[in-house]
């Protein structure tokens, strides 16, 4: 075990880790099948992804039935799953390597084992998942290409930060679904989903030299979002049966701010003109959403049109409702106002923008 003074000059040397560019690990976005056989690991495999991830596939016999917002569930997950699967095994590929940008000096081994440790619990989640797909006779989701904006050990772990906040706020979402159409034999594999996937984020933080837990009420997502947002990592056209998931897909929003600080002050956006039903852009709206608290919205304002993107600015109003880790932001048809996350899912144009520090 490490003592709290190696353990912090482990951080240290972790957080000095110097960005540079990096060599892919499937420069044509391939990742699958695994040297493992995964997503399809023979049962010597299993053992061996299991071993690794210390801990098993659930054997308890699964519920008797599955409604159609349950299977979405499963999908979506399955989809997020694989992405993260990928995801990871190109991470523990450029750390074993010592890709330039990846090699962390002191701590290296520690961060190597947590690190194939969070890879194959992936493996398993996914596996899971798309299992309980094939036994309710639901077409498993199979993996796309991807493509992952990261060049060095710190940018890596602030995405993986990121997804692993909008994951924890989406299985939120997940479990409402399940108990609302009656999947209740679901919720408590999902439950505990959510806390592995909680000691991974206070592992992710943990490295960027964050406290280990962001907010008292992690922020709440929505189905639509997570889809939307995983999509951003995915190569257009590269997923076999992505179609079978009946989700939303919104239009892009981005965040043009950029090392924005814990405070009250206006946010840049923008989207693409084209993408937009409305020239009249005081009938959109900017919404905020964070922690457990009802939809912020703000006015548009300084609108302009620039190279056929519409850039405009909002209020963030940090101080008045203590807006630290994940903030989903989102243009809306109108002005709500929204009581809760799913009320502006079902009005979004524009979204998911993703804001996160503390």
């Amino acid at each position: 075990m490490l003592s709290l003074l190696s353990f912090t000059a482990l951080m240290a040397g972790i957080a000095s880790a110097a960005p540079a560019a990096k060599r892919e690990m499937s420069p044509d976005g391939v990742y699958f099948p695994l040297p493992n056989g995964f997503p399809n690991p023979s049962q010597d495999a299993l053992l061996q992804i299991q071993l690794d991830a210390d801990g098993t596939l659930p054997n308890g016999p699964p519920p008797p039935s599955l409604s159609p917002e349950g299977a979405t569930n499963l999908k979506l997950i399955a989809l997020n799953e694989l992405f993260e699967v990928a995801f990871f095994n190109e991470l523990v590929y450029n750390v074993t390597n010592k890709v330039h940008g990846y090699d962390l000096g002191y701590g290296h081994e520690y961060v190597m084992d947590a690190l194939k440790a969070i890879t194959a619990q992936e493996e398993l989640h996914a596996l899971n998942a798309n299992g309980a797909l094939k036994h309710f006779n639901q077409q498993p989701i199979e993996p796309c290409k991807y493509a992952f904006p990261v060049t060095d050990f710190q940018s890596a772990m602030a995405l993986a930060a990121t997804f692993t906040d909008v994951v924890l706020g989406t299985l939120q979402d997940v479990n409402e679904e399940f108990a609302k159409n009656g999947d209740f034999g679901l919720v408590r594999a999902v439950s505990s989903v959510i806390g592995n996937e909680g000691e991974q984020e206070g592992f992710f933080r943990l490295v960027q030299k964050k406290r280990p837990s962001a907010q008292p009420f992690l922020t709440t997502s929505v189905r639509d979002f997570a889809f939307t947002a995983i999509q951003s990592f995915v190569i257009p056209g590269s997923c076999p049966n992505i179609n079978t998931i009946p989700l939303r897909t919104f239009k892009g929003l981005t965040l043009l701010s950029a090392n924005i600080k814990p405070a009250t002050q206006n946010l840049k956006f923008s989207f693409v003109q084209a993408d937009s039903n409305t020239n009249d852009y005081s009938t959109l709206s900017l919404v905020y959403i964070n922690q457990q608290n009802t939809p912020v919205v703000k006015a548009l304002q300084n609108v302009v049109v620039e190279n056929g993107n519409v850039v405009f600015e909002a209020a963030f109003p940090y101080d008045e409702f203590v807006m630290d880790g994940l903030t989903i932001a989102a243009v809306t048809k109108g002005a709500g106002p929204f009581a809760s996350a799913d009320e502006v899912a079902a009005a979004t144009e524009f979204g998911p923008g993703l804001i996160e520090f503390d």
